[in-house]
């Protein structure tokens, strides 16, 4: 039963009310600790410490331990109102509680700690009104992490605690037993095992390197990307990594996003950035010629690699990397009409690949209509009208496709409203895959402009789209969605050829050569293995075809087909195979 917003209120609350019996918990056994924060999460809660010596996991079970020991002595949550003075001297020995307390007092925000039992933290609040009603038996102490001060790498890195919560032990159960199944189609443990990519640490953390196998379906996906993609009119180009940091001074970027770009490097007393968006570059390219209205919209379309420095603690797989490939682009329009028309377009674009992969509107993707915070003027451009207008736009577009949706308030760009397609990940956490977005700020910053039909310039208006998302993304997901078991067109080896023992070898090999001649990825198993023994490989590498050669199919000049879903499809001739596989992979069923 899908819980109700009531339930899911009430399971933040036991949740937050957990993060403080862990800290107390904490502080019986480990006098000396600092406590830092502890806030409730998805799935439970965490809270990071200083702790005096290292903490390992085999520690936490005593902690739990306690924690419940504890649990029995509380009642009620008392929250008070203290002053800046009382709470420095509540916290003196704290150096995170006390930047927190000055940070509070400096805003002249409301300074609130709670207690419950012998245990005080300095809190905003929101816990359960009676202790009783945790639930005794629906938490665990899950894994520990270091976690950054504040989240910031110059920060003392301190130790995060992590704790599930659920509202009863059967729940808890649930989601332990989902947790574990998840593990075994994480893109992380499948791309490992199958041997699509690795990270060196020699190389550096977040920057993912390709095998031959984990190549090969990057270059299908940029294949079918681009071949799409100019079908529909876009115009493929290519700009350098690098640019001089004037150029995002330009665009506004460098202030808004300059920490999580990578420092400059100065070359010829000029300094230069790896670049962490393709925007600018375009519009160069855009502004290198005059425009008129009849060139327009103009679809200006990259794989482009960017850079961005994600804080070690947010690397995950090729979920969230440091080096990726964004099948980027960037519509110049007329007008907010012709704007609207090309984000439609571009939705047209996302969901024609969407249903290619097999994925499902509502269930394995949604729309989130991302808005600005028209009072935030350090994080947003001020311009209410031009907001007004983007965001109407953008949600016009999605009631005219009768598309479900739902509106987050600051998730905005700088520069204007989008529309973020969500995905889920095995493990239940949300991330976005693909955006479209509406800028009314670069053309501005850039002159974007064009003659009208009565030779009058004109500002454009750019829609930036991403069609496919980050290369390493989709494929993080896509090797979750199909468990390793690519669609033929995807798959790395689409065909491996068995021979039953080696008296079959030769015939084997001209099968394999006539597959291969037919630009179908076959591959041969040489090996002096039992023919069950290749089979089982064959399954275990998620090989969606394997061609059997034995003394019958010599006689009938043929081959056995037998798939990885269907079973056995039966003798054929060789012609007959690759006319089959061809025919599906073309149809990217």
């Amino acid at each position: 039963m899908k819980p109700t917003s009531a339930n899911l209120a009430n399971l933040a609350l036991i949740r937050h009310s957990l993060a403080h019996l862990c800290a107390a918990a904490v502080l019986e056994l480990y006098p000396q600790t600092k406590t830092a924060i502890g806030p409730a999460i998805d799935t439970g809660f965490y809270y990071d410490f200083e702790f005096e010596q290292p903490l390992s996991e085999n520690d936490l079970p005593a902690i739990e331990e306690k924690m419940r020991e504890i649990l029995k002595t509380w009642e009620t949550f008392e929250g008070r109102t203290v002053t800046p003075a009382e709470a420095q001297k509540l916290f003196a020995e704290n150096p995170y509680k006390l930047e927190l307390i000055t940070e509070l007092a400096e805003k002249g925000e409301e300074i609130t700690v709670y207690t419950s039992g012998t245990f005080t933290d300095l809190c905003r609040g929101g816990h359960v009104e009676n202790a009783k009603n945790i639930p005794v038996k629906g938490f665990s102490l899950s894994h520990i992490a270091g976690a950054y001060w504040r989240g910031n790498e110059k920060n003392k890195q301190l130790t995060r605690i992590y704790g599930l919560a659920f509202e009863s032990k059967e729940a808890l159960a649930a989601y332990i037993t989902q947790q574990a199944e998840a593990e075994k189609h994480d893109h992380r443990v499948l791309g490992k095992e199958l041997g699509l990519f690795v990270f060196s640490d020699l190389v550096g953390k977040g920057l993912p390197l390709w095998t031959e196998k984990g190549a090969t379906i990057r270059r299908e996906l940029e294949r079918f990307i681009v071949d799409e993609e100019i079908r529909r009119g876009y115009r493929h180009v290519i700009t350098p990594d690098i640019a001089k940091i004037d150029l995002y001074k330009k665009s506004g970027h460098y202030p808004y996003y300059k920490e999580s770009m990578y420092a400059p490097i100065k070359i010829d007393e000029e300094e230069y950035m790896l670049r962490p968006m393709t925007c600018p570059h375009h519009f160069e390219l855009y502004r290198s010629q005059p425009h008129s209205y009849r060139d327009l919209p103009m679809r200006i379309a990259e794989l482009a690699k960017l850079y961005r420095y994600e804080q070690s603690g947010e690397l995950t797989g090729l979920i969230r990397v440091r080096s990726f490939c964004l099948a980027d682009a960037h519509i110049i329009c007329a007008d907010p009409t012709q704007a609207g028309q090309e984000v439609n377009g571009a939705l047209d674009l996302i969901e024609h690949i969407a249903h290619t992969f097999g994925l499902q509107q509502g269930e394995h993707y949604w729309y989130r209509l991302s808005l600005g915070d028209r009072s935030n003027t350090e994080k947003y451009f001020k311009d209410d009208a031009a907001w007004d207008t983007a965001e109407h736009i953008l949600r016009d577009v999605l009631t005219q496709r009768k598309a479900h949706f739902i509106e987050a308030p600051a998730e905005a760009a700088f520069y204007g409203p989008k529309i973020d397609i969500q995905m889920k990940n095995i493990r239940g956490k949300d991330d976005t895959a693909f955006t479209v977005q509406y800028d009314f700020v670069m053309p501005k910053r850039f002159s974007l402009t064009y003659t009208d039909k009565t030779g009058a310039e004109k500002e454009a208006v750019v829609i930036h789209r991403s069609s496919i998302g980050a290369i390493e993304r989709i494929i993080g997901f896509l090797i979750e969605h199909y468990s390793g078991n690519f669609p033929l067109w995807l798959a790395p080896t689409q065909v491996v050829v068995l021979p039953v023992t080696e008296h079959h070898l030769e015939y084997a090999k001209d099968v394999y050569q006539q597959l291969r001649a037919a630009h179908i990825r076959a591959d041969i198993d040489l090996s002096n293995e039992t023919l069950g023994k290749k089979v089982r490989t064959a399954k275990k590498e998620r090989t969606p075809y394997f061609i059997i050669v034995g003394d019958k199919d010599i006689a009938a000049n043929a081959a056995t087909l037998e798939s990885r879903s269907a079973g056995s499809i039966g003798q054929k001739s060789v012609a007959e195979i690759i006319t089959h596989l061809t025919q599906e992979i073309t149809d990217k069923k």
